[in-house]
Formats: C-alpha cells, sequence, structure tokens
C-alpha cells in the first residue's frame, strides 16, 4: 500500500496521536526512526503498521527484523506524510504506530523479590524516559507513572527511552491506592529526600522494593512522603545542593544492582 497525500483520512487520523488526548482516546502511539522501530519488532511489541519513505525504501537495518516480525504492515508513504506525522525537525525516513500494551501493576505486585521505578509527578519527559532506559538497564522489575508524570508514550518521552519502553512492564497508577497494596504485599517503600536520615549505601536494596521519584521542582508529594518506610540520602561532598531526578535514580539503581549482582563476589 502507498499513500501520498498528506491530507488522507488515515494520515490525519496518525497525526492526531502526537496529541496526548488522541493517544488516550486511540489506545495507540506513535514511534519515530530506525531504532525505535527495530526495537519495537526486536520486542515484538504490537506493531500496527511501519510506514516508511517512498523515496529511501525500507531502511536495510529493518529487512531483518520486518521479516521475523510478519505481524506489521508495511505502507509507503510520501516525505510530507512523514513530515506531518512525526516531531523531530529533520524526520527520520520510517515511523511506526503500535497499539499500547497491557501491562498490569498487579503483576508488578506479584514480583516475589520484585525492584520497581515508581514516579511522582516527574514532568520532564527527558527525565521520565531516561529514568526508564535505566531502570532497564539496571534490571529493575518494571515502572509505575504517576499523577502529574509526563505521558511515557509522548514522542519526546519514547525518543529518551531509547527503545527501553518495549523491555519491561511500564504502568500508569494511582499511587494513593497502589503504594499501601505494595506495603501489604511486603515490598519496602524508599524514596530520596535532602532530609532523609539514612544514606543510600546504608539501605538494603536486596529484599523486595520499590524506589520513589518526586518532581523536579518540590520531590515526593506529601501523600507519597507519608507511605516510605525509608527516606534515602544522596552524599555529596561538592557544593551542589542536589541532583537531577535521573541522575539521582541511576544512583539508586546501580547501587540495588551492585547489591543483587555484586556485593558477594570477589575482586580479584
Amino acid at each position: 500500500m502507498e499513500i501520498i497525500s498528506p491530507q488522507n483520512v488515515r494520515v490525519k487520523e496518525w497525526a492526531q496521536l502526537l496529541e496526548k488526548k488522541h493517544r488516550d482516546k486511540q489506545q495507540r502511539y506513535i514511534v519515530e526512526g530506525i531504532h525505535l522501530v527495530h526495537e519495537a519488532l526486536k520486542s515484538r511489541a504490537e506493531i500496527e503498521f511501519i510506514a516508511y519513505s517512498l523515496d529511501h525504501g525500507i531502511p536495510a537495518e529493518l529487512a531483518q527484523a520486518s521479516a521475523d516480525n510478519h505481524a506489521a504492515e508495511w505502507i509507503g508513504v510520501s516525505d510530507a506524510v512523514i513530515a506531518k506525522c512525526t516531531e523531530t525537525k529533520s524526520p527520520q525516513p520510517v515511523f511506526a504506530v503500535l497499539r499500547k500494551p497491557r501491562s498490569r501493576i498487579e503483576d508488578l505486585l506479584e514480583q516475589g523479590n520484585g525492584l520497581v521505578v515508581v514516579l511522582d509527578g516527574v514532568q520532564d519527559p527527558g527525565n521520565v524516559g531516561t529514568i526508564i532506559r535505566t531502570a532497564d538497564a539496571a534490571g529493575a522489575s518494571g515502572v509505575i507513572v504517576g499523577a502529574g508524570c509526563a505521558d511515557i508514550y509522548s514522542p519526546k518521552t519514547i525518543r529518551s527511552t531509547m527503545g527501553s519502553l518495549f523491555h519491561l512492564p511500564i504502568v500508569s497508577g494511582d499511587l494513593a491506592e497502589v503504594l499501601p497494596q505494595a506495603k501489604a504485599k511486603g515490598f519496602g517503600l524508599a524514596g530520596t529526600s535532602l532530609q532523609a536520615a539514612k544514606v543510600c549505601y546504608e539501605y538494603d536494596f536486596t529484599g523486595p522494593t520499590w524506589l520513589l521519584f518526586g518532581s523536579e521542582a518540590s520531590g515526593l508529594s506529601a501523600p507519597v512522603q507519608a507511605l516510605l518506610d525509608d527516606a534515602l540520602i544522596i552524599p555529596m561532598k561538592g557544593q551542589s545542593e542536589s541532583l537531577n531526578v535521573a541522575m539521582a535514580a541511576s544512583v539508586l539503581l546501580y547501587e540495588a544492582l551492585r547489591q543483587r549482582e555484586f556485593s558477594n563476589k570477589n575482586n580479584s
């Protein structure tokens, strides 16, 4: 199939996915570029179709992944169509429309010794995407995104995940409901605070743990902070007052990885 006109009815529907309200309504989202489409194909994400530039053809990097994933429909489109359906200033010659996954918070609650990242009001798409990417790299069980956070499926967030969006469960949830459920299941709730008494390197990350991170401006909201079992501080020897939330998440996630995977191994 080929679509040339950006005024095509299907193209107008795809372009709507650049807005959150339409992503929510359609339960679909767009990923842009060769790398992200390749990751979606490799991860067997629910791809509805892949649109590629008729001028450039199907990218060679996607040819084998395409052969391994027969479910995806391929549609040749004009560069004008690509420009209408993507946000980047210099669009890559391919994008895909995917159905939102049906991950459930209940599955994360059943992770016996899980390490789950919880975001509370993290508004910057780059920070949300970077935390998802770091959670993936550190072997976390999943990410829960609470109210006030950047949309998981916005193009900027997706680009920041660098494909990690497809590698682990990421779900939205009401933290006022979910966090007490986690406590009842035996998960320890730990989060960063500048007023904390416990240094993060003294905390035991080897048990079932949910790590909570708050907004860039004010940290964890008061109701969420009240549910914490442990408030942690990242020690700083220099004069900086605090770390960016994505950097703080990286420090804690990699300390958790160190304790879980390397603490009992010899250095020799």
